[in-house]
This record gives structure tokens, sequence and C-alpha cells, in this order.
């Protein structure tokens, strides 16, 4: 088990070879009669929870702007257990943030919705990679981010101009992979589409869009990650 890369940093990333293992995550197998117990106090507290799949790293390491990485397929109520003993778990979570820019340079992030493991919690509309983000064994994260986004937004980022590169940062708490995605439109626009969207979900998965625009509007319920990427990208022009 093998993460080797530096922590609360920004780093400059130009590939992405991070691969599915079939086999069963370590972690998974060995704590099996743990994870079902707490599975059990988990949809007993909350009973929108859904247990399906998602991964987690067995390795990641960072070399010449390259991350370098093997997951396992997970359930999610594996991934629940080890949020709660992550340290020294041998486990670790990646995760992609399409960072969404308005044609007036805001940020447009989105709340949680209160029937969420992370309610109340603002980053960018996001979530674990899940087997379909892989191609032919490969994490295609491009693909991922639009996903996510048009889940939780109902935007379209097929055809917006993204970064030339991803960046990431890792973190006690996982590595989130970012890039920039330019929409032309402003922020109030894109939010106003948003807000639409979210008022046709019969149970929709945020509560609603974030703007922020400047690097010290940070909002009330802003994930610890979000400040450094945020400072980032108003340090760092467009």
């Amino acid at each position: 088990m093998s993460f080797d890369l530096p922590r609360n940093v920004i780093l400059p990333v130009d590939d992405i070879d991070v691969r599915l293992d079939p086999g069963p995550h370590p972690f998974a197998r060995d704590n099996a009669e743990a994870i079902a117990e707490n599975w059990q106090h988990e949809i007993a507290a909350n009973p929108a929870l859904f247990d399906g799949m998602v991964v987690l790293l067995s390795q990641l390491a960072y070399r010449d702007s390259r991350l370098v990485g093997r997951c396992h397929s997970v359930n999610y109520s594996t991934f629940m257990l080890w949020r709660k003993r992550r340290e020294n778990s041998g486990a670790e979570h990646a995760y992609a943030h399409a960072m969404l820019v308005a044609g007036d340079n805001a940020l447009v992030a989105i709340r949680m919705g209160p029937h969420t493991v992370n309610a109340g919690r603002v980053y960018f509309a996001a979530g674990s990679f899940e087997p379909v983000d892989f191609r032919d064994g490969l994490v295609d994260v491009d693909f991922n981010m639009m996903r996510e986004v048009r889940e939780e937004t109902g935007l379209d980022l097929s055809g917006v101009e993204r970064g030339k590169r991803y960046h990431a940062m890792s973190t006690s708490s996982g590595t989130v992979i970012f890039r920039r995605y330019h929409e032309m439109a402003p922020a109030d626009e894109i939010a106003r589409r948003i807000s639409a969207f979210v008022a046709t979900e019969t149970e929709p998965e945020i509560e609603g869009p974030v703007i922020i625009r400047h690097a010290a509007d940070l909002p009330d319920g802003l994930s610890p990650h979000m400040k450094p990427l945020i400072e980032w990208h108003f340090a760092n022009g467009n």
C-alpha cells in the first residue's frame, strides 16, 4: 500500500493514470462485519442513503507531473466505515472537481441538500469515482466531472472550454483533482439555471448554487479543501 505525494500543496497534473483493480480492496475484505454493522446505524439515521458502488484507492503517487494509482470498487457502506477509520486503513479517497468559472470570473459552487451525507457543505458539484467512470480500466476524470455536474445541477459542460491542465491537492481527508471549466454566461445567469433545475427535481441532491466572487468571499459551510482552491483561482488569472 503506497501513498507517495506531497500534502497540502496544489500540484500541476498533466496526466492521470489511475486504474481499477478487479480484486477486492483489502479494507473491504478485512472489515466485512464492521461494515455491515455500521451500515445499519447509518441507514437508521438517514434512510435516504443508497449502498451503491464507489471506489477507494490502494495506491497513489505523484511522479513527473503525473498521478499514478490503483483503486478498487467498494460498496458505499464500505466507504462510510472507512470515513471513520481512515487513519492507517491502507485506503484513501480521490475525487474530481469541475471548477466552474463564469464569464465574470466568479466561481459557481453548490450547497449540498439536507438529506445527503454532506448536508449543508459547499463545494464544486462532484461525487466519488464510480465504476462507470472508467474506460478499459483507466479513470476518465472529465467524464466523472461532467456526469456529476449534470446530475446535480442540470448543466451540460460537454461543449465548455476546459483549462489546459489538471491540478490536484492531497490532504489527510483525500485527494481532489480539479480543472477549470469556463462558462461564457455571468455567474448570476448560471446560478439561475441551476436553481431552475433544482426546482424540477423531486429529491434534489443539492440545495442550490453558491456564487464566490473573490478570494475572501468564503460562504458558510465551505468544505475545508475549498479555501486553497478558491485562493488559487483568484491568484492565477483566468
